[in-house]
């Protein structure tokens, strides 16, 4: 009876909103005349809690570099400015480029539809797809690779992040014989029984966890959201952060306004405002007024947030929190080591020869990247020597004969590599010795079509 009338009250919050946004569609003004080196997009729509990460997430996934913004959202209406160019930093000049920002924005886009495509929330396709958070280890990769591989599992899309000896993935796999989703229920209750034996290893200090949904999720937002609630902000006692690398994060009071201000200053890099704003979201503060500044090498953020109670930052505790939490938001997507990028037709298999070809030659992956794009699988691997070493040249090369030197390409000076601190084991996930066994919590299994 809960559940019936819980589902109703949600029909109803998303007709109405959608009436709202009917009564009150989004205005869309994309400028190329007012700034020299941006293409500015002003967006003026009724406010709710999220609004300005689906906005910051539209852009992102455009592959648009916000060099500036502007924030208000005062009352019960939203406004933004955004400066933007492409990955080239010239302005967005291609008619049908600046058309299709138009329509991913304006009224009838995502952007303004029903609560059910929100954010955070992407259409999807025929995979499976598989949720890991848990203890960073060596050769983790490998092994569930492996695993879905003997499952007869391809895996056609994969993230992986690692964080102060964390990590989270999410991988979409297909079943080898029809490329589509993988329904039997026997082969996945299989599916999650083996990654688990894989996940749990030796460390029995957490229990390994299971759960199958049928939900879909923007990867990037999810990946924020497994690590943010596997707590992967705390550090471990007695650790030291590298001062002149850490993110100068601050949080103070604006008593006379009732806000407390966010001041971010670091080292600027891709989707930079997007992880921001997205851990601001998730942790149920609202953004009224902000400054984004990222045309030099260092990006500049300021925010006047209340929490969704209407409450400014009320303790040091929760300032502290705050802080901590922004810091691990900034780092998780930073890519520590070599980059490497293979190109080739896509295989069942692929990804475990791959990571096993590492593993072999003692390369830890500290952050991947893989899909498969019309039969292709385009990945990017960062890598790292396991010992804690510089990358060895003669490692790479030898690699690289032996997945193929047209395959898999450097993107990176190896000898410009600075040396790695030498760490404990848990910071090696994805990478390393295969024999190496820890815990590492498994999260979902899912299915949609």
């Amino acid at each position: 009876m809960e559940a019936t009338l819980s589902h109703s009250k949600n029909i109803m919050d998303d007709e109405y909103a959608k009436l709202i946004r009917r009564m009150n569609p989004p205005r869309v003004v994309i400028d190329n005349e007012s700034c020299k080196n941006a293409t500015v997009i002003k967006v003026d729509s009724a406010n709710k809690h999220g609004i300005l990460l689906e906005l910051v997430q539209i852009l992102t996934d455009l592959n648009l570099v916000i060099t500036k913004a502007y924030i208000s959202s005062d009352g019960g209406w939203f406004m933004d400015v955004f400066n933007v160019t492409n990955q080239e930093g010239y302005k967005i000049k291609d008619e049908a480029m600046l058309d299709y920002i138009m329509k991913s924005l304006g009224p009838d886009s995502c952007f303004a539809s029903s609560m059910r495509r929100s954010v955070g929330v992407t259409t999807g396709t025929d995979h499976t797809s598989i949720e890991l958070i848990g203890s960073d280890r060596p050769g983790l990769l490998s092994e569930v690779s492996a695993v879905l591989n003997n499952l007869k599992c391809n895996v056609v899309n994969a993230e992986v992040w690692t964080h102060n000896t964390r990590a989270a993935a999410i991988m979409q796999v297909t079943d080898e014989e029809n490329g589509g989703t993988i329904n039997d229920p026997e082969r996945l209750s299989m599916m999650k029984q083996l990654l688990c034996n894989v996940l749990r290893g030796s460390n029995q200090l957490r229990d390994a966890k299971t759960t199958v949904s049928d939900g879909i999720s923007h990867t990037e937002r999810r990946l924020h959201q497994l690590m943010f609630a596997d707590r992967d902000y705390e550090r471990t006692a007695g650790e030291e952060l590298d001062e002149k690398e850490r993110p100068n994060v601050n949080v103070v009071d604006w008593h006379d306004k009732d806000y407390s201000v966010v001041t971010i200053r670091c080292k600027d890099r891709p989707k930079l405002l997007f992880d921001t704003i997205c851990t601001l979201t998730d942790m149920q503060y609202v953004v009224f007024h902000g400054n984004v500044d990222a045309e030099g090498p260092v990006a500049y953020q300021e925010y006047c947030i209340r929490h969704i109670d209407g409450s400014p930052v009320k303790s040091d505790a929760e300032r502290q929190r705050v802080i901590q939490c922004l810091e691990a938001a900034i780092e998780r997507r930073v890519s520590e080591g070599l980059k490497l990028e293979l190109c080739t037709t896509d295989r069942v298999g692929l990804l475990s020869d791959v990571t096993r070809i590492f593993r072999e030659n003692s390369l830890t992956v500290t952050r991947a990247e893989v899909t498969t794009r019309a039969g292709k699988a385009v990945n990017t691997f960062y890598v790292r020597d396991s010992s804690g070493y510089p990358v060895d040249a003669k490692i790479i090369e030898s690699v690289r004969q032996t997945i193929g030197q047209t395959i898999l390409r450097v993107k990176g000076n190896i000898e410009g590599l600075n040396p790695v601190p030498q760490e404990s084991p848990t910071r090696f996930l994805f990478g390393g010795l295969f024999k190496s066994r820890s815990f590492c919590n498994f999260g979902l299994v899912r299915s949609y079509s």
